[in-house]
């Protein structure tokens, strides 16, 4: 009886935790936001994952637990790590222009996407109406890029390229959950991103202007850090798209720092285009509860 209360509260646990885990998000983004605006995009980029590495080393005590890097698929565990790392990236340049409300917006789609190709990834296939909410998804995306009207800002492509490196993160992330430990999975991904991004990172080095600059550096670490386990353990609990569509309650957090951290208003479009995608992803999780039943 008890195993079938566990299993029954498996994906409640798992979609707290992807709450949490995107909470972490957005005061990461919010955090390497104000950052970018006195440091390079790349060295900050490199900090968050330096800054992820030592704490992990000093919370988990890696010294003690040499088999912490082991895992059974060291080529998806490096793709992965990649794939985080082209996120991160496209993400950190891409606020340093955008709005955390349009940046959010564009990387809503990250659901769709993989919703779309968690049939030949995973074998979790979509059905017909999964792809009206999918293709009508896109449609608000694209209102807030307003392509083709002059007013879209080439900075939202690195926006675009940041939410495919994360969907196909959020592939990996469930091929792997529960072969190997959440642990490695965090450890590996931030040590594989580090070492790639240090020549970039070195290379435009500017020395934080305040103590304050620092501190901040070592938070994106914490925010990613946290963000990515929860998700990580969210993901062994539930299935992908369970839990694509709660990162959806992520515009709320960035909306909200943006505004009080930076001032930023949401512009009409964002605000439409933000809810076409949120509806279309609540309708993905509707159809989902619908076939379970």
């Amino acid at each position: 009886m008890s195993n079938s209360s566990d299993n029954a509260q498996a994906p409640l646990v798992a979609i707290g935790l992807t709450l949490l885990a995107y909470l972490c998000f957005s005061c990461l983004d919010a955090t390497a936001k104000y950052l970018v605006e006195t440091l390079p995009s790349l060295q900050v980029v490199w900090m968050r994952f330096v800054s992820h590495v030592v704490l992990a080393l000093i919370v988990f005590q890696v010294w003690k637990r040499p088999g912490i890097f082991r895992t059974g698929r060291p080529v998806l565990q490096i793709v992965r790590a990649f794939c985080l790392l082209g996120s991160t990236v496209g993400n950190f340049l891409a606020i340093r222009y955008l709005q955390l409300a349009e940046t959010m917006s564009i990387m809503f789609a990250a659901p769709f996407l993989v919703t779309a190709i968690a049939g030949p990834m995973l074998g979790e296939w979509a059905g017909p109406r999964r792809w009206a909410a999918i293709v009508v998804g896109f449609i608000g995306v694209l209102i807030v890029m307003k392509p083709g009207s002059g007013e879209m800002h080439w900075a939202a492509i690195y926006s675009v390229a940041a939410m495919v490196s994360y969907a196909f993160y959020a592939l990996l992330t469930r091929m792997l959950s529960g072969k190997d430990s959440a642990t490695s999975m965090l450890m590996i991904s931030a040590v594989v991103a580090m070492l790639a991004m240090a020549p970039a990172g070195l290379s435009v080095w500017t020395a934080p202007p305040s103590l304050f600059h620092w501190l901040l550096l070592m938070c994106t670490g914490v925010f990613g850090g946290l963000g990515h386990w929860l998700f990580i353990k969210a993901s062994a609990l539930a299935p992908v798209p369970v839990l694509a569509p709660f990162s959806y309650a992520q515009i709320v957090s960035m909306v909200g720092l943006g505004y009080l951290v930076f001032g930023d208003v949401p512009t009409t479009s964002t605000v439409i285009g933000a809810s076409i995608v949120v509806c279309s992803g609540l309708y993905l999780l509707y159809r989902e509860r619908v076939r379970k039943s």
